[in-house]
């Protein structure tokens, strides 16, 4: 439970910083790439800019980290969730950089 309450606050941790930086016209509403690829559809985005194709990045590795909260933490999974918070990091950058 602990780890699924950990990628719970990362994607509202991620969410709430694109939303609140990101001057956009729409909020983003989740994570998956549908969601992802609507919102950038709704604010006329550029599909390859950097912002987006680090939500796409992270959109992977949450959807990777989903599907092993079944299974005994690995060294992956652990690698994975750090991968996460990098991107998050580069996506602070990015939106740095545009605003």
């Amino acid at each position: 439970m602990e780890e699924f309450n950990k990628r719970m606050d990362a994607q509202r941790n991620i969410l709430a910083v694109i939303n609140r930086n990101s001057g956009n016209k729409e909020d983003l509403c989740g994570l998956s790439r549908k969601a992802i690829e609507r919102w950038i559809t709704a604010n006329h985005l550029k599909i390859e800019g950097d912002i987006c194709q680090i939500l796409f990045k992270i959109s992977e590795k949450l959807f990777f980290l989903a599907n092993k909260s079944q299974e005994q933490i690995t060294e992956e999974y652990r690698l994975v969730s750090d991968e996460i918070l990098k991107l998050k990091h580069d996506l602070g950058k990015a939106i740095k950089q545009i605003v």
